[in-house]
């Protein structure tokens, strides 16, 4: 999440790549598995487009600009793992709780909610497919 931030931050401008490993350097010494936090960003910016129409149609009234930074990415990814993850890896209803904590944690106090009511939208939707 740090990592899409600061990338987002900047608009998008500065290679994410060397964000990631950075951070990895400077935050996440004895992190077990590097490959999921490479894999979980990779998806991400391969899946960007068509996550941020996702979010913009679960939430019409916040177009995505306007969406605050952290709230941003932490829909990204959870819409990420509840769309193109591994469901035995990652159950949706983890996804979603994961994503919720994340906001709740890094984000305001209403941002858990909102977290909640977009990714609880595209769950239902998946559902009923």
């Amino acid at each position: 999440m740090q990592s899409l931030y600061e990338w987002d931050f900047y608009g998008k401008k500065d290679s994410l790549e060397k964000i990631v490993e950075r951070n990895i350097s400077d935050f996440g010494p004895g992190l077990e598995d590097l490959n999921f936090v490479r894999s979980l960003v990779q998806g991400v910016t391969s899946h960007i487009s068509n996550i941020d129409k996702i979010i913009e149609k679960a939430a019409p009234e916040w177009p995505i600009s306007q969406i605050p930074l952290i709230d941003r990415n932490v829909l990204r990814i959870g819409l990420f793992e509840l769309l193109y993850s591994n469901k035995d890896e990652v159950p949706p209803k983890v996804a979603i709780n994961e994503a919720i904590e994340l906001a709740k944690t890094f984000s305001g106090t209403t941002s858990g909610k909102f977290v909640n009511g977009v990714l609880g939208t595209v769950f239902k939707q998946l559902e009923s497919q």
